[in-house]
Order: structure tokens, then C-alpha cells, then sequence
């Protein structure tokens, strides 16, 4: 017998199916999708609670109160994600709400059928704001905290000037339909806040402008090197986080068909805090669009089932700021383990 004779004969391949299998879902998949998926697990928890707590949260009407509730906010938080992306933050957008729906109260009261023209005109308010708060960023290099805690508090102040310093109310009923048309069961805003979030989505993820903005949060030397008009992105976000919140100035308007100067009050804060539970990052370069609806659903979800809960506000405001402080936490956790 020669040496090739005695070598070992390589084994004929196995049948695929005597093949061993990987788990469908093993321990490290399942503990790799909870972690990939925190911010949902989180989310699904805290519905499961209000779920087996109130008959009342996990029903179709009461979905639709949540989604109602939350279109005036998305799409300031849609604003607030660009911003927030580019390392920046806008602190001007609650009192962009009041100004815009203010503007639009005025025309509205002394000219019933320019409908058109008042919500034109409240856009074009927000947009003016949001140059101002971007020319100041930008050319001046004036730190957005700074320039947007300025336009804050003008803002505020032309709201009252606009109202002589009290409420536009009396407004005609057509107003009202802006924002309580329901078209296929759900008010119009709703379809408003859908369609924000899918354009938004579109184009972070599929254009050239996206990519930009990402550029410039993530470096902005690097940037600047690469040939990307810092500057024009700069400003460019800051004026569509002012249409953005202009609009939905008119939105909260037309619903309580009333102008108050104190319209949108604190959604600046709850704009913020939906971006960050989202994920993204207060130095910029991090967060999606898709963050920021998990965000904004969590804190409206929150909202939602602690009212139903009868819970008392200086309650709600404890429990929500834990339960957001938990989940930025969880999420931040999530992000350092995929990181590793």
C-alpha cells in the first residue's frame, strides 16, 4: 500500500438537511434584537402597562386621540431633528407657534374668506424666523442656543403685540375646518404629520441634501473640506423648522378656532426631548426620522395614558420625566453595546 493510498479519504459533504442549523432564535440573537430594538421594547412596554391598566387605551378611538395630539408636535419635531442633526437646537419654535397662529387669527378676523392668505402668511412668518435664527447661525456664527433663546422671547413678544395683549378670539367657523376636516376617519392634521414624516424621510435618506446635513453635524471642518456649503445648510434647516412650526401654528389655531398669544408654549421642550429619545445626538451627525416617531409616540403615548390613569399633572410631570430620563438611558446603553 503506497503513502497516497493510506492518506485519509476527505469526508463526502453531509446532506443539507444532516447539516448542523443556526438557532432561529438563540439567547445572543434574542438579546442582540432587544438591544438593535430598545427604544420599541420600551414603547411596547409602557402601552402593555396602560393596556392592562385602562380598558379604555387600546381601543381605536382612543388611537385616534394619540395621533391627533401628536401632529401639531411632529412636525416640530421634524424641524427640531434637522436642527439637532447639525449640532444645532431651536428653542424659538413654540414661539414661532404663537406668532404664526397670531398672523393668522388677525387676517382671518378681518377677512373671513382669505383662508389661503392667512395660513400663506403664517408660513411665511415661521419662515422669516427661521432665517433670521439661521443668518445668525451661519454668517455670524452666533451659538444657535443663543440665537434661538433670542428669537424665543421676540417671538413671544410680537405674539402679544399682534393681539394687543390679549387672545384673537371670534374667529369664523370656515377657520375651524383647517384642522377638524376629516378625511377617511381622521382629522386632516393627522394626514398632514404622515406626509411630513414620509417627505423628511425621503429626503435625509435619498438625497444629496440629507447626506449634508449629516456632513455637517458629524464634522463640519471635514465638511467644509468636502465642498458642502456649510452655511447654505445651516441656514436652510433653521428656515424649515420655522415653516414647520408655522404651520403647525395654524394647525393649534384652527382647532381651538381662537388666536392665544400663549399658543404652543413649552412644545420647544417636548419637541427636543422626542429628537433625543429617538437617539440622536445633541452633538450632532446622529438620529433618523424613524427615531423621532418612536420618540414622539413614547412621550405622547405617556401623555395619553397617565390622563386616562386620572393621574394628578405634578404627578405626570414626575413619572414622565423618570420614564424619558429611562429610556434615553436604555437607548444610549443599546447604542454603546452595538458599538462594541
Amino acid at each position: 500500500m503506497t503513502t497516497t493510498q493510506t492518506q485519509t479519504r476527505p469526508e463526502a459533504p453531509r446532506p443539507v438537511e444532516e447539516q448542523a442549523k443556526p438557532a432561529l432564535l438563540s439567547a445572543a440573537r434574542l438579546q442582540d434584537l432587544l438591544i438593535r430594538n430598545a427604544m420599541v421594547v420600551v414603547l411596547l412596554l409602557v402601552m402593555a402597562y396602560f393596556s392592562y391598566e385602562s380598558a379604555r387605551f387600546a381601543t381605536v378611538a382612543n388611537v385616534r386621540t394619540i395621533l391627533i395630539a401628536a401632529a401639531p408636535f411632529a412636525l416640530v419635531a421634524l424641524g427640531q431633528t434637522l436642527v439637532i442633526l447639525t449640532g444645532g437646537i431651536d428653542l424659538s419654535v413654540g414661539s414661532v407657534i404663537a406668532v404664526s397662529a397670531m398672523t393668522a387669527a388677525k387676517i382671518v378676523l378681518g377677512h373671513p374668506e382669505r383662508l389661503w392668505l392667512a395660513l400663506g402668511a403664517a408660513i411665511a412668518v415661521g419662515i422669516l424666523c427661521g432665517l433670521i435664527n439661521g443668518l445668525l447661525v451661519s454668517r455670524l456664527n452666533v451659538p444657535p442656543f443663543v440665537a434661538t433663546l433670542g428669537m424665543m422671547t421676540a417671538a413671544s413678544g410680537a405674539a402679544f403685540v399682534i393681539g394687543d395683549g390679549a387672545p384673537i378670539n371670534g374667529l369664523p367657523a370656515e377657520f375651524g375646518r383647517i384642522a377638524n376636516t376629516r378625511v377617511l376617519g381622521f382629522p386632516a392634521p393627522v394626514w398632514v404629520m404622515l406626509v411630513g414624516f414620509a417627505i423628511v424621510a425621503l429626503v435625509m435618506h435619498r438625497t444629496s441634501f440629507g447626506l449634508r446635513v449629516y456632513a455637517v453635524g458629524g464634522n463640519r471642518t471635514a465638511a467644509e473640506v468636502a465642498g458642502v456649503n456649510v452655511r447654505r445648510t445651516l441656514t436652510t434647516v433653521y428656515v424649515v423648522s420655522g415653516a414647520l412650526a408655522g404651520i403647525s401654528g395654524v394647525i393649534l389655531a384652527s382647532r381651538v378656532i381662537s388666536g392665544p398669544p400663549t399658543l404652543g408654549q413649552g412644545y420647544e421642550l417636548d419637541a427636543i426631548a422626542a429628537v433625543v429619545i429617538g437617539g440622536a445626538s445633541l452633538m450632532g451627525g446622529r438620529g433618523t426620522v424613524w427615531g423621532t416617531a418612536l420618540g414622539l409616540l413614547l412621550i405622547q403615548t405617556l401623555n395619553n395614558g397617565l390622563d386616562l390613569l386620572v393621574v394628578p399633572a405634578y404627578w405626570q410631570q414626575v413619572i414622565k420625566g423618570v420614564l424619558i430620563a429611562a429610556a434615553v438611558a436604555v437607548d444610549m446603553w443599546a447604542t454603546k453595546r452595538r458599538s462594541t
